[in-house]
């Protein structure tokens, strides 16, 4: 009874794997779709998921992987890209692993078995059919199915073959029934149709059939001593001194420059000191966590003395500034110079750090475990990521620049069109409002290019299967708002990455042959 459930399961996952496969060939294959329609599939596997194991359904950490599975399909149908789908993937492969272990594993464990269920989803479908063939071999008493039955029916079947093969040479009328039979064209099944199937099936089964890691590496707990050459409360506490007075002086430092309470040596600039410390300064406070981690753990003689608790406090709130006065110089650095969605994730980098500081600081105060620092810090990790799987840092960096340029407020900064122009369509909506304002021609020529060259790559992407929902809504705003907007002429040429017409390079002078006279000779 066992292995006919265990066959009916396996048949049912393997429809559904099938239909996976039917799908992603029909949406990607045959129409030749992507963009935004990755999404679609997303959703496609969240479905068969559910179908193929009714046990997601049955435990609520399980059901909010899968929902979690279905937010992150979503943003990919909106705007697909790899942070989106790997957060699916990771939510996805939880939903299918979540049933077989206990339901409050840390992350460090998790980290594992999804890595090994990355590794060991291309050939989950071969491990399984070798599994398969096993179980078919095993002796039984009595045959069931199509392996009985076809004993039975290859003698007339093979016969009826022959002879209806006889009666078409000798029998027009059969013989013309039968060329109406058409097999079915295998002409368009080309090696590369073939791979995309291969992968196709792979994803579905890996996620219908997960096998869950057997040996993990165990998450160390951090509590206690630990032997470690030059580690005592002595050079701690002694440690903890030096470094306070340091970052005292940094901070100090700091905050009196960027206050401008303080001038700055001469020959450096406000710009050269923004854009110097903001990154040395993050991995400073990355090396006091790990100080901290390494030599307070829980339960340690070093963390059982009060007088280093309270240094610890201290020196981990001067971390915190440090980072505070780290993203007021990259703040500083993209006033003077410009917004980046590099240093959109640096700020947001910049906060996880200094949460991760505090945390630390919390763990060591009320003697939590390491699995709680990891789940916290993964808690928080995941909640910016999932914010970015769906904001458009491209935008939100155009459209800031846009403002703020100096051809909008007067200054001397200009804005980056070739930046600009990288960002593709996350540039669209931002370029027209710039656009519509009062501009310098040559300035407005070139924001001109810019905003059509964008424009007509987007029309081309959605006209040939790169639909996503975002830029479906971008292409619909800007035909409302380009309508308010009179075009100027823009002379044809060559231009570069900011519209700048670039000059035809002079032909190099040719060498002329001279010409062939007279006829051949007589």
């Amino acid at each position: 009874m066992h292995r006919f459930a265990l066959l009916t399961s396996f048949r049912w996952k393997l429809c559904l794997a099938l239909a996976l496969v039917f799908f992603g060939d029909w949406l990607f294959y045959q129409r030749g779709l992507f963009g935004g329609h990755v999404g679609l599939f997303a959703l496609a596997m969240v479905l068969c998921l559910i179908l193929g194991r009714p046990g997601v359904r049955r435990r609520w950490q399980t059901g909010m992987a899968a929902l979690f599975a279905l937010a992150y399909a979503a943003a990919l149908v909106i705007d697909p890209g790899l942070l989106a789908w790997i957060l699916f993937w990771a939510a996805l492969g939880m939903a299918a692993l979540a049933g077989a272990t206990t339901p409050y594993d840390d992350g460090w464990l998790w980290f594992q078995r999804l890595l090994l269920h990355a590794l060991r989803s291309p050939i989950a479908p071969m491990l399984d059919a070798i599994k398969l063939a096993r179980l078919a071999r095993r002796p039984r008493a009595r045959r069931s199915g199509l392996r009985a039955a076809l004993p039975v029916v290859a003698l007339p079947l093979g016969g009826s073959a022959i002879f209806i093969a006889l009666f078409a040479s000798a029998n027009p009328v059969i013989a013309d029934i039968l060329a109406m039979v058409a097999l079915p064209d295998l002409s368009g099944i080309l090696p590369a149709r073939i791979l995309l199937w291969l992968l196709l099936f792979a994803l579905g089964w890996s996620v219908l059939r997960p096998r869950l890691a057997r040996r993990l590496i165990p998450t160390f707990d951090g509590s206690g001593d630990r032997p470690i050459a030059g580690v005592s409360v002595a050079s701690v506490r002694l440690s903890l001194i030096l470094f306070n007075i340091l970052f005292a002086i940094e901070n100090a430092l700091d905050i009196a420059y960027l206050s401008r309470a303080l001038s700055l040596p001469e020959g450096t600039t406000m710009a050269d000191y923004v854009h110097r410390g903001a990154y040395p300064l993050i991995v400073t406070a990355l090396l006091a966590g790990l100080f901290v981690l390494v030599t307070l753990r829980p339960g340690s003689s070093t963390a059982a003395v009060p007088a280093i608790r309270r240094l610890v406090v201290l020196w981990i709130a001067q971390n915190v500034l440090l980072v505070a006065t780290s993203m007021q110089r990259t703040l500083d650095y993209v006033e003077l110079a410009m917004l980046t969605t590099l240093r959109i994730h640096a700020l947001a980098w910049m906060a996880l750090v200094a949460m991760g500081l505090l945390l630390i600081c919390w763990r060591m105060l009320r003697q939590k475990s390491a699995s709680w620092l990891i789940n916290t810090n993964l808690a928080a990790a995941t909640l910016v990521l999932t914010i970015f799987s769906f904001l458009d840092g491209g935008e939100l960096a155009a459209t800031w620049n846009v403002r703020h340029g100096g051809e909008v407020t007067g200054q001397r900064r200009g804005i980056d069109l070739c930046y600009i122009h990288n960002l593709g369509p996350s540039a669209l909506l931002p370029l027209i409002e710039l656009e519509g304002r009062t501009l310098s021609l040559p300035f407005r020529e070139r924001v001109q290019w810019v905003r059509s060259d964008i424009l007509a790559a987007m029309q081309y992407a959605d006209a040939n299967g790169s639909w996503t929902w975002r830029n479906e809504q971008r292409l619909r705003i800007a035909r409302e708002r380009l309508k308010a907007i009179r075009p100027i002429a823009v002379p044809p040429g060559m231009r570069d990455c900011d519209g700048t017409l670039v000059p035809p390079e002079p032909a190099p002078p040719s060498d002329p042959k001279p010409a062939l006279t007279g006829g051949p000779k007589q």
